[in-house]
């Protein structure tokens, strides 16, 4: 936990888009998001190495050089050579950014990972030799990874992932506070001491909470049940009601001395400016 006279961080992450129309988007949204002075912007990856440099590379580059925002480019391990994250590192360096989110990363079917790292702790260990200065973080889950086998398990592998050098975490979504303080203190049980970001994502649509249902590992607590439930067939209730929700979540977080809120922006800038709008003086960025 973190001092209570620590003010935590506001951070935010967005995607590469794959349409003009998703560029466009994305290109309001970063300029929304500029004058909401994040500490950080991360940009994601695909799962596999296609376009790789073309998308994230490219984004985070604008999210830089236009922006002068911190910037953490993702990097998932299972599809990359050491020469390839050799490559790339030293682009991000010769951009200025140093801070990449180290990811073992979802195996794809129909593509063969590459071999030279099986974890993300391995990718964490090589990063760390190849360049000492960079900050890497490594993701977590409040609700166990849905590869591990249980809790114990869980947190073993995460402190290997911590000693490999990493120098935060960054939570997995998740709706239920109650389980990421639970979280936070199995792992200071096992001297998990490094800062844990809590990952919210607003839901704001049915679609987007069924995905959540179906393809995360976070569970959705009854009381937002409910709210899916009241709001079916009423989307710009829901929405707010989705805001509001994600809104809470992040006042309670920042009452328990939470080290930081990392915003699933889903490139949704209006989304973005109402959650901060909201909590703007919570991180001392009025």
């Amino acid at each position: 936990m973190t001092e209570t006279n620590k003010l935590p961080t506001l951070s935010f992450e967005v995607f590469p888009p794959n349409s003009q129309v998703g560029t466009a988007n994305l290109t309001a949204t970063l300029d929304q998001l500029e004058g909401l002075n994040p500490s950080f912007i991360s940009v994601t990856a695909s799962n596999h190495k296609l376009d790789y440099e073309k998308t994230t590379i490219d984004l985070a580059k604008y999210v830089h050089d236009k922006l002068h925002c911190p910037t953490m480019v993702h990097m998932p391990a299972a599809y990359v050579t050491k020469k390839e994250v050799d490559d790339v590192l030293n682009k991000l360096e010769d951009m200025h950014i140093n801070q990449v989110l180290a990811l073992r990363g979802d195996i794809v079917e129909g593509y063969t990972p590459e071999t030279d790292f099986k974890y993300a702790s391995d990718l964490i260990t090589y990063i760390k030799q190849q360049k000492p200065y960079f900050e890497v973080s490594g993701a977590c889950y409040p609700e166990v990874h849905p590869d591990s086998k249980n809790r114990i398990d869980d947190i073993r592998h995460l402190k290997d992932k911590v000693d490999s050098g990493c120098d935060q975490l960054i939570t997995q979504l998740f709706y239920d506070n109650e389980a990421f303080y639970r979280f936070q203190e199995e792992c200071a049980i096992a001297n998990i001491n490094v800062p844990i970001l809590a990952g919210i994502m607003p839901i704001v649509n049915r679609k987007q909470a069924l995905h959540v249902i179906e393809n995360c590992s976070a569970r959705l607590p009854k009381k937002f049940i409910s709210i899916l439930d009241k709001y079916k067939d009423n989307p710009v209730s829901l929405k707010e009601a989705g805001i509001a929700y994600a809104v809470d979540q992040i006042v309670d977080l920042v009452t328990n001395n939470v080290e930081g809120v990392h915003l699933y922006t889903m490139n949704k800038s209006d989304t973005a400016k109402h959650i901060f709008s909201n909590t703007a003086s919570l991180f001392g960025l009025e």
